[in-house]
C-alpha cells in the first residue's frame, strides 16, 4: 500500500464537513469515502455520493459478513466504512480521506496503524452553537443532543496524531494541506512509491 489513508473527526458545527469539501477541491489525489449508513437523506443529498443509503437490514447482513472496516452507531444509525474500497484504491496509490467520528477512528487505527488521523475544533463553544443554529436542518432538540455530545468528542483529542483549530477555513486548510504532504513523503509511503530509483541508486552499474 503506498497511498495514505487520513481520518478527520470533530464534534457537530466544528465545520468539518466545510474544510473536507475545501481539501478536496485542491487534493486531486485525494479520494473521499462515502459511507453507508441507515439514516434518511436529507433534502439534497444523492446516494452514493453523500452518502450509500441502506436499510438497517442490509447494513446488519453486510456487517455479519465483514464488509465494513469500522462502523458505529450514531444517534440511532448505523454508519460504516467499506474496506474492500479502501484497499483497492490505496492499492492504486490513491490517498483516502475517511470522514468518521472518534469511534470509527478507533477501529480504524487498530487495523491501520499508520494512518495519520486529525481532529478539528471549533475556535469556542459560543462558535460551534451558531454553527449548529445556522444549519437550519435540526430541530433545537437535536441541537441540545449534539451540544452535550461534544464533551464526549473532545474527551478523545489526544487521540489523534493533529489537531486544527477551525477559526478561519483558509487558515484551516493551509493546516491541513500540510499535513496531507507531510503525510505523502513519509518514508513507509516513498519507498513503497520508488522502489525502483532507490534500487538504482543502491546498484549503479
Amino acid at each position: 500500500m503506498s497511498g495514505s489513508l487520513f481520518i478527520i473527526s470533530a464534534p457537530s458545527g466544528a465545520g468539518k464537513t466545510s474544510l473536507v469539501h475545501a481539501l478536496l477541491a485542491t487534493n486531486p489525489q485525494i479520494d473521499l469515502s462515502v459511507s453507508y449508513t441507515t439514516r434518511a437523506p436529507r433534502a439534497g443529498e444523492v446516494d452514493g455520493v453523500a452518502y450509500h443509503f441502506i436499510s438497517r437490514e442490509i447494513f446488519i447482513e453486510m456487517a455479519g459478513r465483514g464488509e465494513f472496516l469500522e462502523s458505529a452507531e450514531v444517534y440511532g444509525n448505523f454508519y460504516g466504512t467499506s474496506q474492500r474500497w479502501i484497499s483497492q484504491e490505496n492499492a492504486k496509490d490513491r490517498d483516502i480521506l475517511l470522514e468518521i467520528d472518534w469511534q470509527g477512528a478507533a477501529q480504524v487505527r487498530r487495523q491501520f496503524p499508520e494512518c495519520v488521523s486529525v481532529f478539528i475544533l471549533p475556535p469556542s463553544i459560543a462558535a460551534l452553537a451558531q454553527r449548529l443554529k445556522g444549519r437550519g436542518t435540526d430541530s433545537q432538540e437535536i441541537i441540545n443532543r449534539r451540544m452535550k455530545a461534544v464533551r464526549e468528542d473532545v474527551a478523545h483529542v489526544a487521540e489523534f496524531d493533529y489537531v486544527i483549530i477551525n477559526d478561519d477555513l483558509n487558515e484551516a486548510l493551509h493546516e491541513f494541506n500540510a499535513v496531507v504532504l507531510a503525510a505523502r513523503l513519509r518514508s513507509i509511503c516513498q519507498l513503497t512509491r520508488h522502489q525502483n530509483l532507490i534500487n538504482q541508486l543502491q546498484n549503479p552499474e
